[in-house]
């Protein structure tokens, strides 16, 4: 392991056990702080995240897009401090965490006993979410988790997750695919971040008037399992409560090809993201290239770690 690597697992591991001990109004300003220096730096990310919200409000004037990304680091940075003070919360703090719309479709879908998808872009805090389906519902999930390096770090995320009642299975390896088939054939629930693929199989997508690429995974489980596939979006408002809605079911179309059904499902599922993002733009932690556009042919655009 590399001294950057084991700087980093340090740090990750510093900031589960630390940020979880402090007082809830100590750690909102630990993360307002940190959000606004990383800001004041303007790194990679920093603009990244600039350029892609001049793509989601293109009538932006610079002054408007400076705003938006300090307020999604700060977004961003909520979601750490939340993330790593999870493990510590109650159940009814969890419970009373997250506050969600037409959460119907869910639970209508998890009785009619044929598996349910949930595919959410990187809003506000999917982890909270998942906390609260698993606290609240009762209802455990499986989901996928990119590998990351080093190794220990993504032993830490597959530990915490765990903690909170989630399935997590690691998204090389090639068996990922059969397992949350065989979840879905059973009746379970399948979590996915699924905004975002730079592999050769992503699905090309109108996203925002330009060509990017959405992973195939939720509509072709949907497609093989029958089960339901249902947009999530989230976002924060001013309280501590974290707000999301549950989208209407996205139907598999009763002719085409499987490559064409993938195709119009995928898009489906864009525009309910982008729905989402559009309302709530700093709440969307892009902070890596999307656009095919904005992208240059180099191996490591095939990885999309999960640090900030």
């Amino acid at each position: 392991m590399s001294a950057q690597d084991r700087l980093t697992d340090a740090l990750y591991g510093l900031g589960w056990g630390t940020v979880k001990k402090l007082p809830e109004p100590v750690a909102v300003r630990l993360g307002r702080t940190i959000a606004d220096l990383t800001w004041k730096q303007r790194g990679k990310g920093v603009l990244r995240l600039e350029s892609n919200y001049a793509r989601v409000v293109p009538d932006a004037t610079p002054e408007r897009l400076a705003e938006l990304s300090r307020a999604g680091m700060r977004s961003y940075l909520r979601y750490w401090m939340e993330s790593f003070r999870l493990p510590a919360w109650s159940a009814e703090r969890v419970k009373g965490g997250f506050d969600v719309k037409d959460v119907h479709y869910l639970t209508d879908g998890l009785d009619a006993g044929n598996g349910v998808i949930l595919a959410l872009p990187h809003l506000a805090n999917w982890d909270l979410a998942g906390a609260w389906v698993t606290t609240k519902l009762e209802t455990p999930f499986t989901t996928v988790a990119e590998r990351l390096k080093p190794e220990t770090l993504y032993d830490r995320f597959v530990a915490y997750r765990e903690g909170l009642g989630m399935e997590v299975l690691p998204h090389s390896g090639g068996t990922a695919f059969g397992t949350l088939a065989r979840r879905l054939r059973d009746g379970g629930l399948v979590c996915l971040v699924a905004d975002r693929d730079l592999s050769a199989s992503g699905v090309e997508v109108e996203f925002f008037g330009d060509t990017a690429r959405m992973p195939a995974g939720p509509a072709l489980l949907a497609q093989q399992t029958g089960a339901l596939l249902l947009p999530v979006t989230l976002w924060y408002d001013d309280s501590p409560v974290m707000k999301g809605r549950v989208h209407p079911p996205i139907e598999v179309p009763e002719t085409g090809t499987r490559a064409e059904k993938t195709s119009v499902m995928t898009q489906a599922l864009a525009d309910a993201f982008a729905t989402g993002i559009a309302e709530h733009p700093e709440d969307w932690h892009m902070l890596q290239r999307l656009w095919l556009a904005d992208l240059e042919p180099r191996p490591s655009d095939a990885r999309d770690g999960e640090r900030p």
